[in-house]
């Protein structure tokens, strides 16, 4: 599991503890962060500490919800007060390296969902913006929280009430990243380093997806969309610069691939290919195919559309067009069955193809089905049969294995480039934290500005014209804007100077000293307020 080195930093409230039901304990000296691949889960820095699980009693959590607001809540709070916190990036993941595809499955959002989605993760208490990046082999969910802690056990509740998956289970399969920690991430997801098949392409195209379908939706604000589209450049930038993505694979390929390797090789030339569904992976497989010298195949899809575009595409090549109330049919005539559609229920159960004549002799009498999709399209139980052997997207490892040490060469190569944009993004997410004492000073100072012309004017009495009143106006304004130069610049922390946040933040706090421009509760405090009233109503 992989762990912020600030998860174990500040302690935890007194109030949480004691509500904690159930935990899970980690102690290990610091682990250098590691790329992971080869299907072994992601590592980052981890200290000694205790590592609870944000599972809650339920009884008692009703208890105190209905006796103590939110609000309430976070005011009693004596570690973990809002007036010393800063929002934190999280992301909330469960991938296939450290999630089995049976549970992936159920947390498996619809691109068409994710708006809802986010939706709903910005009306939880202390969450501030939000994004999910739902592919075939990641579930991961990005938020800004109010507070780290409170923030994640309201997100694993949800995932928890909209999975039907216990909290303890997720909480075994999840990893939780803070901060620069959950940016690296997902640098290097968009990257292609964390994926399965390391530099493949259709990951960058994902995350492009977030941000297109983020576009607009409440909740998908400014930090949230600065992280997502600094991956973008970054994942578009290490492959530019680097050849990671030379000779690399897709799931698609490496799922041929799995087939060509099951098959016996005398057959690989004449066994019968069945593709199911004509989406983006479909293609894709069907180009694998190709390469692989098959010529002719039957497409499977709701529509012909698709199928006749992939068709005049490779002209040279036999592609059959079958709808897909004749699946079960085209199954019968297939030896190797590829499954890749958006169904969020199996397409092939036990009772679907037990019945079925067993596949032709040229590949041992068993029918294969790779089956690609998340949800998968073939049930478990499939694979109960003995003429059938089922593959899914987990089962890919067996042929990403290879070339390990060049793999590892490609992925340092890239790890130089995200470190270089990692520091880019920390600091103009920093340049964000000193945003609120520029507009209370400049709201300050405007306010004395309008009295004193205000007082200016009324001594030069009403005779005086539009020209001589707006002079006043300019003369007054530039004297503010002048006097504001210096402490403004003081401000900036965005990587153009040698100016450390620390001594930014320093600025800061003696310019809300000066100014009295702190208010009673701060900025955090009162984002939690207007939500939990938004809440209640």
């Amino acid at each position: 599991m992989a762990v912020s080195t600030t998860f174990s930093g500040p302690k935890f409230e007194s109030l949480f503890l004691k509500s904690s039901s159930s935990s899970s304990r980690l102690s290990s000296t610091s682990i250098s962060n590691h790329i992971s691949l080869l299907g072994k889960p992601r590592t980052t820095f981890i200290q000694k500490g205790i590592i609870r699980c944000d599972a809650l009693n339920s009884s008692s959590n009703d208890q105190t919800t209905t006796t103590i607001s939110a609000l309430e809540l976070l005011k009693t709070s004596g570690a973990d007060r809002y007036t010393k916190e800063r929002s934190s990036i999280v992301v909330i993941g469960l991938s296939v390296h450290t999630c089995p595809v049976e549970m992936r499955e159920k947390l498996a959002i619809p691109e068409a969902e994710w708006p809802r989605a986010i939706a709903e993760l910005c009306s939880l208490n202390h969450i501030e913006e939000a994004a999910v990046l739902s592919t075939c082999n990641r579930m991961e969910i990005y938020v800004v929280a109010l507070s780290q802690h409170r923030g994640v056990k309201e997100v694993m509740e949800w995932m928890s009430k909209t999975s039907s998956v216990p909290v303890s289970d997720l909480c075994e399969h999840r990893f939780l990243l803070y901060n620069k920690d959950a940016t690296q991430h997902i640098f290097q997801v968009s990257a292609g380093l964390e994926s399965l098949v390391l530099g493949e392409g259709q990951i960058l195209s994902q995350v492009k997806q977030v941000v297109k379908v983020g576009q607009g939706v409440n909740g998908f604000g400014r930090n949230i969309s600065g992280l997502f589209k600094h991956a973008i450049t970054v994942g578009k930038r290490v492959r530019a610069e680097t050849n990671i993505a030379a000779g690399a694979v897709s799931v698609s390929s490496a799922a041929v691939e799995l087939a060509y390797m099951k098959l016996p090789d005398a057959s690989h030339g004449n066994a019968r290919m069945l593709v199911i569904g004509a989406g983006k992976m479909g293609k894709l497989v069907i180009k694998h195919l190709v390469s692989k010298g098959c010529t002719r195949m039957v497409v499977v899809n709701r529509t012909e559309e698709r199928v006749a575009a992939i068709r005049e595409e490779l002209k040279d090549i036999e592609i059959i067009y079958k709808p897909l109330s004749e699946m079960l049919s085209c199954t019968c005539e297939a030896d190797v069955v590829f499954t890749s559609t958006a169904s969020e229920n199996p397409l092939f159960m036990k009772d679907d193809v037990k019945d079925l004549p067993p596949a032709s002799q040229e590949v041992g009498g068993r029918r294969l089905f790779i089956d690609i999709s998340v949800p998968r399209n073939v049930g478990s139980c499939v694979s109960d049969i003995d003429s059938v052997r089922v593959y899914n997207v987990d089962d890919l490892k067996e042929v990403v294995a290879a070339n390990k040490e060049d793999r590892l060469r490609k992925a340092r190569e890239a790890q130089v480039i995200i470190v270089e944009e990692l520091k880019q993004f920390e600091a103009w997410r920093d340049s964000l934290e000193t945003v609120p004492t520029i507009k209370k000073l400049r709201a300050y100072a405007e306010r004395i500005r309008v009295a004193e012309l205000e007082k200016c004017l009324g001594k030069m009495g009403d005779d005086i014209s539009k020209k001589t009143r707006k002079a006043v106006d300019d003369l007054s304004r530039g004297i503010v804007n002048r006097m504001l130069h210096g402490p403004m610049q003081h401000l900036r922390c965005d990587g153009s100077d040698d100016r450390t946040l620390t001594e930014t933040l320093e600025n800061m706090h003696a310019l809300n000293r000066m100014f009295s421009l702190e208010t009673e509760i701060s900025v955090l405090e009162q984002k939690v307020r207007a939500k939990v009233e938004q809440n209640q109503k």
